[in-house]
């Protein structure tokens, strides 16, 4: 047998010199329009920035990513150092903390960062799907609104914390956690049983808390109950007191395991116990819930929809690829009408997904960067009006984008054949995994579809349905907008919310229906304005 005759050819190199070489931004010209459109009078500026930071994300940080992502460098934890003292140290691997370093020293949330600045480069660094860094970053912007929002706290030592996380000390960066969730529930933060429990001009923490991401963070949002009372208020709590972190002796907790989880596993997730830890109040202490939700997890929930727009983009862009390089049966598998129906629903959907998500921003930097707790306010109606819309964009854009990049990313991989399913043959099925936390991440799905439709009765006195949908879907075709003008106003009266009967489970079934169809159309109206 000659070596000819027993030996493959076949070779994946022409697809990864194309894949390898591929910058998220400079290649990416759909994103480029897109910041195009809304970067205004800072377009070229951020367009050259753009093209200068792209290429630390689309190679080296990527590469860096793909070692980061082996199972058998997953975050550990070591209780004790040898001479038995308690440490709760966080081991993650040399590219871990290097990445986060060079992360975060790009300052995303600095004074010297624009507004579309950090959102473009978050977005690009979203493509990762490198939880382990991008949880952490939405998680300090939630930190540092928190602060900026109550400003005159009177609480130097978060000044000193808004330093650090927005605009770094000495070079270095705080990094930023919530920890909201309790084993009873993280949705359910009125049932909150930390206790906060005053001691001079600060509060000390008792309890556990079930469900703590970033927890290799330099500070934390806490939501506690506060002692002696039924209100749950909203905490600042640093990991360590000054001096301490050197000598790994943490602000009165103890970190009891590591989550085992399905996705993020970049990101240690962990159960804490307080047991007397420092934590400073923010915000009124009978409003912690509407302060956490209103102003941490917006910031959160928007995060969730850049990621999903930046995972729908790259698993879009490397099915392409695949199926230009792939020959199946004597031509590339592209040129079958199954294939390239679905290739053009993979570009369509992310290319949606990300005008979506620019037009939601830009409704956010409009009201001026600032979330309103609760939807009390004594601003003009028509402001109240656009933050109300801003509200229910987000929580529609959360449930929308997290459950629809689920079945981009799936779709992307059925493309790749068996190819799709191997983890180091692409990051498709690390995006699915993670893309599955991400539906729950910040409410699950039938947690924030109540919220909506709560949100809705609550307004109805002073901003009708009908109006909601007309303004929110203003540039769609006058029928479009007529349909969901009606269903909604019938919905309304119907028991969505209801016992569990046939008639409101009919009811649940129609409002999810209507809210899919209703984001979906704002996409597609946000999709035709890039175009």
């Amino acid at each position: 047998m000659t070596l000819s005759s027993w030996q493959n050819p076949y070779s994946f190199d022409a697809f990864l010199e194309k894949r390898e070489a591929f910058d998220f931004y400079r290649d990416d010209f759909f994103l480029q329009k897109a910041v195009r459109k809304y970067a205004g009078a800072e377009w070229e500026s951020l367009h050259e920035k753009l093209l200068a930071f792209s290429p630390k994300v689309s190679f080296r940080w990527r590469k860096m990513t793909e070692r980061i992502a082996r199972p058998d460098v997953h975050p550990t934890i070591l209780h004790y150092d040898a001479f038995n003292h308690r440490i709760d140290r966080i081991v993650r691997p040399h590219e871990s903390l290097v990445l986060e370093k060079e992360i975060f020293s790009e300052g995303l949330f600095s004074d010297r960062v624009t507004s579309w600045e950090s959102f473009t480069k978050r977005l690009l660094i979203h493509e990762l799907g490198e939880f382990g860094v991008t949880c952490p970053i939405a998680c300090t912007d939630g930190l540092i609104a928190l602060i900026e929002h109550f400003h005159g706290h009177g609480i130097a030592e978060l000044d000193s914390i808004l330093l650090h996380c927005k605009n770094g000390i000495n070079g270095d960066f705080g990094i930023g956690a919530q920890f909201m969730s309790e084993i009873q529930g993280g949705s359910d933060i009125p049932a909150n049983l930390v206790a906060a429990v005053p001691d001079g001009r600060f509060y000390r923490l008792y309890g556990t808390k079930f469900f703590c991401s970033a927890i290799h963070a330099d500070y934390s949002v806490v939501t506690a109950k506060v002692s002696g009372s039924e209100h749950v208020g909203t905490f600042i709590v640093p990991s360590w007191l000054p001096g301490d972190k050197d000598r790994e002796r943490r602000n009165g907790y103890a970190i009891n395991r590591i989550k085992w989880k399905m996705g993020t596993c970049e990101l240690p997730t962990a159960e804490i116990h307080y047991d007397g830890a420092v934590a400073y109040p923010i915000g009124p202490l009978d409003r912690g819930v509407a302060t956490a939700v209103g102003i941490v997890l917006t910031l959160s929930r928007l995060s969730i929809g850049s990621a999903s727009s930046a995972f729908m983009l790259r698993a879009a862009r490397e099915a392409q690829m695949y199926s230009e390089f792939r020959d199946v049966f004597g031509r590339k598998i592209e040129q079958y009408p199954l294939v390239a129906r679905q290739l053009r629903y993979l570009k369509h959907a992310a290319e949606r997904t990300t005008a979506g998500a620019f037009k939601i921003y830009d409704l956010f930097l409009r009201l001026g960067k600032r979330n309103q707790p609760g939807l009390a306010s004594d601003e003009p109606l028509e402001i109240r009006k656009r933050r109300f819309d801003f509200r229910e964009l987000v929580l529609l854009q959360k449930i929308c984008t997290a459950q629809e990049t689920v079945d981009v990313v799936r779709k992307a991989i059925s493309i790749l054949g068996g190819h799709g399913v191997m983890e180091d043959f692409s990051a498709l099925p690390r995006l699915l995994r993670d893309a599955m936390v991400n539906e729950l991440w910040e409410g699950p799905k039938n947690v924030l579809l109540t919220q909506i439709f709560r949100d809705l009765q609550k307004a109805a006195s002073w901003y009708a349905p009908q109006e909601f949908v007309a303004n929110n879907l203003a540039g769609a075709p006058a029928d479009k907008i007529k349909q969901l003008s009606e269903a909604l106003t019938k919905l309304m009266k119907r028991p969505v919310l209801g016992h569990p009967d046939d008639q409101s489970i009919q009811a649940a079934e129609d409002w999810e229906t209507f809210c899919a169809d209703f984001f979906r159309t704002y996409q597609e109206v946000a999709l035709a304005e890039i175009q």
